[in-house]
């Protein structure tokens, strides 16, 4: 006989987190039969609810089901008893980025906004500093030069260890959460290979295919698109200046192709972002519930967006203030790319390699 034993923690924290309340899900099956993307075996949220309702967060954490959903708010608009199953299961993914957090300090640092101070002292500290030690605080020149103020080797050097080091952690935890998903559900006999589920994953990434299926809220596919495009632009952006300062073709005039290309991002981003946060502001049911993971992100990726904007219009502009814009900039820059596995921005990593296993095995 199994017996199955409710951890009441794990409900109370994920009732509160989602406002959801659980026990009031009847199991209709109507949340994982209005979902275009559900799966016709094993169909979600149907299953997820009962087990959030029971308290299985093993059986929750390792399913690659949660990561499926887009949260587009289908299965919450057709909820007859309005138990929220979309911000349940996005409650659930933001529990995921801590228990999968490695190294687990981390993970729990990024999950509460009292931990904020700390989490925002670390990049502070350490790039003031660097600026003290190998840097100028007391830049007097007469044109802005920001390589003076932060010696690009010094920035592009503790940039690119830290890096490494999350990028190790992101390695541990992905291992940990591939093996999680096979135990929820394992390999059956018509599996795909691993390089076409991949392409196939990056194809519906890169177009955001999913997103056009929702009905309830039609206006995420664009909202999406325009932070994800302008986001990788900009990281392909920050790649060809370091490349042209290694070059020595740095600084560049406005009318640089580099240039153009990062301002037409910062513009994607700053619509994208823009339709993102109006919407979450609003706090219609259908736009689900935000919560400290979602603000996190969209804020300081907003400032990451206004204050590299700044930048420049500080170096074209020869602002005296402009030093102050770079600091403040590059903390934002510290804040979402180093701590990208433990806020809202590991979705990106965990939806990824939940789709990759998905195909995988043939679960579409």
């Amino acid at each position: 006989m199994n017996i199955t034993t409710p951890d009441k923690k794990f409900i109370k924290e994920l009732s509160k987190s989602s406002g959801a309340s659980l026990k009031q899900c009847m199991q209709c099956g109507t949340c994982s039969a209005i979902c275009s993307l559900s799966p016709v075996d094993k169909p979600f949220p149907r299953k997820e609810m009962i087990w959030a309702a029971w308290g299985l967060k093993d059986k929750l954490f390792g399913n690659p089901d949660v990561w499926l959903c887009h949260q587009c708010g289908d299965c919450t608009a057709g909820c007859p008893r309005g138990v929220k199953p979309g911000d349940v299961l996005s409650s659930i993914r933001n529990m995921s980025y801590q228990h999968y957090a490695r190294p687990k300090f981390l993970g729990k640092l990024l999950s509460k906004s009292a931990y904020l101070p700390v989490v925002l002292l670390f990049p502070i500290i350490s790039i003031l500093t660097i600026i003290y030690f190998f840097g100028n605080l007391n830049s007097q020149t007469d044109i802005i030069n920001y390589s003076e103020f932060f010696p690009h080797a010094w920035l592009n050097g503790t940039f690119g260890i830290l890096v490494l080091f999350i990028l190790i952690g992101i390695i541990f935890s992905v291992k940990a959460f591939w093996k999680d998903m096979t135990k929820s559900i394992p390999p059956g006999e018509n599996k795909t290979g691993i390089l076409k589920s991949i392409i196939s994953t990056l194809k519906e990434i890169l177009l955001h295919k999913n997103f056009t299926q929702c009905t309830e809220n039609k206006i995420r596919y664009y909202s999406h698109l325009f932070v994800f495009w302008g986001f990788i632009s900009l990281l392909m952006v920050t790649l060809l200046a370091i490349l042209s300062i290694i070059l020595g073709q740095y600084p560049l005039n406005l009318w640089n192709p580099i240039k153009i290309l990062g301002n037409l991002a910062s513009l994607a981003l700053f619509v994208g972002l823009g339709i993102m946060l109006i919407k979450r502001i609003s706090g219609k049911e259908k736009d689900g519930r935000s919560n400290y993971y979602d603000w996190v992100f969209l804020i300081f990726l907003f400032m990451l967006t206004l204050s590299g904007v700044g930048l420049e219009a500080g170096r074209f502009l020869n602002w005296t203030f402009a030093y102050y814009i770079y600091v403040f900039h590059l903390v934002c820059v510290w804040i979402i790319i180093l701590y990208a596995p433990y806020t809202k921005f590991g979705h990106i990593i965990y939806r990824t390699i939940a789709m990759v296993y998905s195909k995988h095995i043939g679960r579409t």
